[in-house]
């Protein structure tokens, strides 16, 4: 899975971890994405972490939001 690569330097606990890999599978369902090497994938990655880092805890918002934003670009 894409996330982890960005994971393994941040810092983020096993609970936080836990909450970022189902907002980003969440998000790929939501995008329709499977392939986890398409670069529309690695975005997502990037931006529920982003939103995470903002202080969003729910992976279902966090989803929503990623989808949001990137379609708003």
């Amino acid at each position: 899975m894409t996330i982890y690569r960005y994971l393994q330097n941040m810092p983020f606990g096993p609970e936080e971890v836990t909450v970022l890999v189902t907002a980003y599978a969440r998000a790929l369902k939501a995008a329709g994405l499977v392939d986890r090497n398409d670069p529309i994938a690695e975005m997502i990655a990037k931006k529920v972490i982003e939103i995470a880092q903002r202080g969003v805890k729910d992976p279902a918002k966090i989803a929503d939001l990623t989808i949001m934003e990137l379609r708003a670009k």
